[in-house]
């Protein structure tokens, strides 16, 4: 399986540069194998994106703007759902492709493992007996601590 990265090589735009080579560097990061494809100076590569993108992510233009990501045939995304892919650490799944060996099939988010931590803190505060003493101990006055 090859992933089809759809590019302008000749953009005007630093926004859409700067998408291009976020994906581009990320993909080889991770070592994923992929083909880069020129929409700029290839009207079959133009044609193709611009007619296999669905409908539904096409913008209100209708002319989808690069990166366009796809697996093979398989529509995968463009830049804001691969950024979101990313933040979520869910890029293989993304790209239809299986995690490499050894490493974790659905990682938990810091802030979701850190909210399971203080959960389980607050049951064991709420669970915990209270003690006699505890309940009936009455408040020491700024007059009595003096004394």
């Amino acid at each position: 399986m090859v992933i089809k990265v759809f590019l302008a090589s000749s953009s005007g735009s630093t926004a859409i540069k700067k998408k291009q080579q976020d994906v581009l560097g990320f993909l080889e990061a991770l070592k994923v194998d992929y083909a880069p494809l020129d929409i700029a100076c290839n009207e079959d590569n133009r044609m193709w994106m611009r007619e296999n993108v669905p409908v539904e992510k096409k913008p209100t233009n209708g002319i989808p703007l690069p990166p366009q990501i796809f697996n093979e045939e398989s529509y995968c995304g463009d830049y804001e759902t691969f950024f979101d892919a990313k933040e979520d650490n869910a890029v293989y799944a993304f790209l239809g492709l299986p995690p490499p060996p050894g490493s974790k099939k659905a990682p938990v988010k810091e802030e979701e493992a850190q909210e399971e931590v203080e959960d389980e803190e607050a049951k064991g505060e709420d669970d915990q007996p209270v003690s006699e003493e505890e309940e009936e101990a009455p408040e020491v006055t700024e007059e009595e601590e003096d004394e």
